[in-house]
């Protein structure tokens, strides 16, 4: 993975530090109860839609390739493969944009 320098801007007129972001654990919890919402609440609900479209798809996708002998939690494997990723990567961002806020706010 490619690390990215994170540059400050500590002129006296630099706009002010934007609202502090969520915390990851709240961010996680509305996650798993709201799929998709999690990317909401990190302001990139574009990649929410994506993550609950891709959940749907591959819901009926394995719902269909599945007999009715297997469970209803093997039925539904994809989606919940998709369900769980982005549960992790509503989390994961959530700390990402954290630590940059702290970072901000620390060279300040």
């Amino acid at each position: 993975m490619k690390a990215t320098n994170i540059t400050m801007n500590t002129s006296p007129n630099s706009k002010p530090l934007a609202n502090k972001p969520r915390s990851p654990y709240l961010v996680m919890l509305v996650a798993a109860l709201l799929p998709g919402m999690g990317q909401v609440l990190n302001n990139t609900p574009s990649r929410g839609l994506l993550m609950l479209f891709f959940m749907l798809c591959l819901a009926v996708v394995s719902y269909q390739l599945t007999t009715p002998d297997h469970s209803v939690l093997g039925r539904f494997a994809g989606g919940l493969f998709i369900y769980s990723i982005s549960v992790m990567d509503a989390y994961k961002w959530a700390r990402v944009r954290l630590a940059v806020y702290e970072a901000k706010t620390a060279s300040d």
